[in-house]
């Protein structure tokens, strides 16, 4: 199955400099993915690559990602627009040779097939490791709790039981 965002890159075009890509996804691809990460819009997404081969001949991608997203705020349930930014470093590999090392400092491992790296996909897994998990609009505020227990949730439990 062919990813929302697919940018095919051939190991061979990365040389021992590196090679430098920009990727921007096209409306299709960002309703796409917004589908995808469950979100009411992904309304840009732009990713400047830095591939280049480490010290093992592994490629190791430096990437700046950029992007605007519509979440849903938890606390008012209104739709709102935040813009996304991260900067991240993943390792590809070839599928099959991942290691299955849980050490939080390693690069994230992103698996590719035959001599082909898609740096679109990264950049789209990128994007979901970035959403706030519990995006909340900008002023949006808890509402007050009372602060005494018959007010409180088990109040009406609790004068309950004291009357039986």
């Amino acid at each position: 199955m062919t990813p929302e965002l697919h940018r095919p890159v051939a190991v061979e075009r990365i040389g021992p400099a590196g090679l430098d890509l920009r990727i921007e996804a096209t409306a299709a691809e960002c309703a796409a993915i917004a589908a995808r990460m469950q979100v009411p819009a992904v309304l840009a997404l732009a990713c400047h690559f830095h591939v280049e081969r480490d010290l093992a001949e592994q490629l190791v991608a430096h990437g700046h990602l950029m992007a605007r997203v519509v979440q849903t705020c938890v606390v008012t349930l209104e739709e709102f627009a935040a813009p996304v930014e991260e900067r991240f470093a993943v390792r590809f590999v070839p599928e099959g040779t991942e290691t299955h090392d849980v050490d939080p400092e390693a690069l994230d491992e992103v698996p590719y097939e035959g001599a082909v790296i898609d740096l679109g996909e990264a950049a789209a897994e990128q994007l979901a490791l970035a959403l706030d998990p519990y995006p909340r609009a900008p002023n949006a505020e808890l509402p007050e709790m009372p602060q005494d227990a018959e007010s409180g949730p088990f109040g009406a439990l609790d004068a309950l039981r004291r009357r039986h």
